[in-house]
């Protein structure tokens, strides 16, 4: 004892520095009961921790920093960094945040809005559907990050599709100095083979980021909801509405976040651009896991009589447009600005030939349909709706739709095929497939197993026409020359993966000198982001894709 007295009189005087354990730490208290109480330098106090002086004591030394090197004086930048360093170090103690002295980038003061909202709840129960582009990806991060810090939580997970769940791993990463694990199809055997006998991977790792569509099946949402960590962020947060007419996989993921809101304590964040696609009851069901009361809130919330319901409501929600932050807190923001114009076009003779004989045929289509059975006439009518997408997008894809036929017999109902036409014809973000950039297929009705005349005439015209008759593409070309000469790189969205093929292949016809390539949903998406990455290395481009771009790709 009489030794340890005197090692604590010379090295463990409140406020010293000294190194233990490969870093160095401030002295808070003198020993008590021969345990000294340290705080690691530039962390906040929830980080201290007790050192037992009889196991340890002969390993504390007094800190020490070499003075620096006269033979190494640096340089201007250098001194700025070693300034920048100890500034971002030590400036958790002096605000309100202590998360900032662990982040990669200075947030805006706008994207602080959804943090302080979250810091006022006892329980983070939070919507954040700020426009495309504002930061909703950096905003749910920081809660998670001043949690951590504060100490109010040691694991969190996000749900989100599968697509992007390595920009997700990325952005913690970079940003966030989160070391996240991907829990995806491909990944868990790995990541549990890494786990003791009875150890989930949860418990084994803190950080995850979760593909929703592989954890809502009830063998994999059982043991989730069991080791799920206290804090979830779920991305994309429309596609797990409860509309009441979604698929089954949509309300898979609606039973999953409705189980995990059922336990009071744990914090949930959605994240999504679009909250309302304009189905009350979808929009009812996202407030609805943030507070079970607001299922029954009342649908016109106008007018002084709802201003209490509107008020607690927005202690819930926040939703901004790009137009009300460009001026916020006086920090300006220069958002990009859209510019938007039309082109119009004529149809040379041989398209408008074959525009003529599709609509006679979508017109004896829906002629025939009031005299068929119901199935037949449900296949007319998707037939129809399919073939005129693909046509307004290109002729190879009005091709491709007329040679892929979609044969219904006599045993087909016609739910069956309006559920299976709906999910390859139209757009809509809350089919549990999303929207496909696969050319849609013909419905034909065959009893006999007998060909479609009509379709394979369409077919075979669609065949016969030439790039050099499309008057679209050459406006295209022209559109693109003019964008070239101001020295632009030009991105160009096609709806349809065959629209994507043609289109790119008659760009490198028509400009040899310029590297051209086009992504579309048939190629992952590390493939996708390969092939971007060697186009951006090239002064002189064009990329075409699909909407599969916007698919985890900034």
């Amino acid at each position: 004892m009489t030794e340890i007295k005197a090692v604590n009189e010379k090295n463990f005087a409140i406020g010293a520095c000294v190194r233990l354990r490969g870093r160095d730490w401030i002295v808070e208290s003198l020993p008590q009961n021969n345990v000294l109480t340290l705080r690691p330098l530039g962390a906040a106090g929830s980080d201290s921790v007790g050192v037992f002086l009889p196991l340890e004591q002969d390993d504390i030394v007094s800190a020490e920093f070499a003075w620096p090197d006269v033979s190494h004086p640096g340089d201007a930048a250098s001194a700025r960094l070693l300034r920048d360093a100890v500034r971002l170090g030590f400036r958790s103690s002096a605000g309100p945040f202590r998360s900032f002295a662990k982040l990669g980038f200075d947030p805006r003061p706008y994207q602080l809005t959804p943090l302080i909202m979250a810091l006022r709840m006892e329980t983070i129960r939070l919507l954040i559907a700020d426009d495309v582009g504002i930061g909703k990806t950096i905003e749910a991060a920081l809660i998670a990050r001043e949690l951590l810090d504060r100490g109010e939580i040691d694991r969190f997970t996000v749900l989100c599709p599968p697509q992007l769940a390595e920009q997700w791993q990325n952005e913690l990463a970079e940003k966030f100095h989160i070391e996240a694990e991907l829990v995806l199809s491909g990944a868990v055997a790995k990541l549990e083979r890494q786990c003791f006998s009875g150890e989930s991977l949860f418990q084994r790792f803190p950080f995850t980021i979760v593909s929703t569509d592989f954890m809502k099946s009830d063998r994999r949402r059982d043991e989730f909801l069991r080791v799920c960590p206290n804090f979830v962020i779920v991305d994309e947060a429309h596609t797990c509405a409860n509309s009441g007419e979604g698929g089954n996989a949509q309300q898979q993921r609606f039973q999953l976040l409705n189980a995990l809101a059922q336990q009071p304590e744990r914090h949930i964040t959605l994240v999504t651009a679009t909250p309302h696609s304009g189905k009350e009851n979808a929009f009812r069901s996202l407030l609805s896991l943030l507070n079970p009361k607001f299922t029954d809130l009342p649908e016109d919330l106008t007018g002084p009589a709802h201003e209490s319901d509107r008020r607690e409501l927005a202690k819930y929600f926040v939703q901004r447009r790009r137009s009300d932050l460009t001026k916020f807190l006086q920090t300006n923001t220069p958002f990009p600005k859209r510019e938007e114009t039309e082109q119009n076009y004529s149809l040379s003779k041989p398209y408008l030939l074959f525009f003529n004989s599709v609509m006679e045929y979508v017109k004896t289509s829906f002629a025939e349909a009031h005299t068929q059975r119901n199935t037949a006439r449900h296949a007319s009518w998707w037939s129809a709706i399919a073939l005129m997408r693909s046509l307004a997008s290109s002729p190879k894809a009005a091709a491709a739709t007329l040679f892929e036929r979609a044969r219904c017999d006599s045993n087909t109902s016609a739910e069956e095929i309006d559920s299976a036409a709906r999910e390859t014809t139209l757009d809509d973000a809350e089919n549990d497939r999303g929207a496909s950039d696969t050319a849609p297929a013909s419905f034909t009705f065959d009893e006999a197993a007998q060909g479609n005349t009509a379709l394979d005439r369409l077919a075979a015209a669609a065949e016969q026409l030439k790039p050099e008759d499309d008057n679209k593409l050459e406006l295209l070309f022209s559109l693109l020359a003019k964008l070239k000469k101001e020295h632009y790189n030009p991105i160009i969205f096609c709806r349809f993966i065959p629209t994507a093929k043609y289109v790119a292949e008659r760009i490198r016809a028509k400009f040899p000198k310029i590297a051209v390539e086009y992504v579309t949903g048939l190629l992952p998406p590390e493939e996708r982001e390969r092939i971007i990455a060697q186009l951006a290395e090239q002064q002189d481009r064009i990329l075409v894709s699909t909407d599969c771009l916007s698919e985890g790709i900034n």
